[in-house]
């Protein structure tokens, strides 16, 4: 009866143990910084160096992006993200922030830019999250942080729908397979306050990875699927689609992106990124249009992403072809296609 009893509460005692370690609110430190090389290959890489019209990967030469770091709390029931970034990358990431304008006469710049993310958030029950603050977007398959994309270089859906958004969103867990995200949030990329009076309403239907992202805010309106599937235990194929139209007749775009990727060894992944993306009433994105402001492009990504530790080598090529004399060869003429190279280099901890 006595060892009954000694391994009875010795088991009792280890639950107990084994739920309060669970339930230990946990601080953590991650993040990561990235530095890369880029070429043209049909193009000059001097003063009239050009880009693709995507954001991010787009400085000629040596060039770094940014260094993140994101400090976390995890509570029992609540906890915070502070996502700080520093470098290219990251301003342009927070490009319509009302406090990145000029202070004063002498053109200073107040200190918000190298906020990403900024928020708090409450569990109010197992299916129920509210989140307040500043937080990326849950439209598209890219996002802003290097280790969270396969390419290295961005498509265009990603670089002219929206970054960030500052408001309250609920995420709702209906089921096992579905999920519901419902928001109210200032203007997209106004990141520290509502400098217009107005305000978009954004959603999120999920299904087993799948998701239907819809916003809408006072410029525009935009509708984006995001998803993928493991074609087999090596094969991915990740998906996105999106259109947005502008308020106004202030044009609109429209395309897809396949992202096939094939893992050849543990440490060493090939991928491709072909986009299609079209453009009306000189929206803008692509940098060329007809007399009627349409425009579109189509980019092949190809990537190979090798993994030393916690060091992420990405070597790119890249091929843009637009209907447009969009870009300019080595001889400064006019050309409708654009070939690059990318060497990138991504630490995460």
């Amino acid at each position: 009866m006595k060892k009954l009893f000694t391994l009875s509460f010795l088991f009792v005692a280890s639950v107990l143990f084994a739920q309060e370690e669970e339930s230990k609110p946990s601080f953590n430190v991650s993040g990561s910084v990235d530095a890369y090389y880029r070429a043209n290959l049909t193009a000059p890489n001097d003063e009239n160096a050009i880009a693709p019209g995507s954001s991010f990967a787009n400085l000629p030469g040596f060039a770094i992006g940014m260094a993140n770091v994101v400090f976390s709390y995890e509570g029992e029931k609540a906890g915070f993200v502070a996502d700080l970034v520093f470098g290219p990358r990251g301003a342009d990431a927070v490009f319509n922030s009302p406090q990145l304008q000029p202070a004063g006469d002498q053109g200073f710049y107040r200190s918000s830019n190298i906020v990403n993310q900024l928020y708090a958030y409450w569990n109010v029950s197992d299916a129920v999250t509210l989140t307040i603050g500043n937080f990326n977007t849950f439209l598209g398959y890219e996002v802003i942080s290097p280790t969270a994309n396969f390419n290295y270089s961005t498509s265009y859906l990603f670089s002219y729908g929206p970054f960030s958004h500052t408001g309250i969103k609920a995420d709702i867990a209906l089921s096992d397979d579905f999920s519901l995200m419902l928001g109210v949030m200032n203007d997209t990329d106004l990141t520290e306050f509502n400098s217009t009076g107005d305000y978009a309403f954004g959603a999120q239907l999920g299904y087993s990875g799948q998701y239907l992202n819809f916003l809408l805010d006072p410029s525009f309106t935009e509708i984006d699927f995001t998803g993928g599937f493991d074609l087999s235990d090596d094969f991915f194929l990740g998906i996105n689609a999106a259109y947005l139209t502008v308020e106004d007749d202030g044009g609109s775009f429209a395309g897809a992106a396949l992202y096939p990727q094939l893992a050849t060894s543990d440490t060493f992944t090939i991928g491709l990124r072909g986009e299609y993306f079209t453009e009306t009433d000189f929206f803008g994105a692509i940098g060329a249009s007809d007399a009627d402001g349409d425009s579109s492009v189509f980019a092949l990504t190809l990537t190979g992403s090798l993994e030393v530790d916690n060091l992420t080598i990405k070597p790119e090529i890249r091929l843009d072809s637009a209907s447009e004399e969009a870009f300019i060869d080595n001889d400064l003429a006019g050309s409708k296609s654009l070939g690059s190279f990318v060497l990138a280099a991504i630490y995460s901890f």
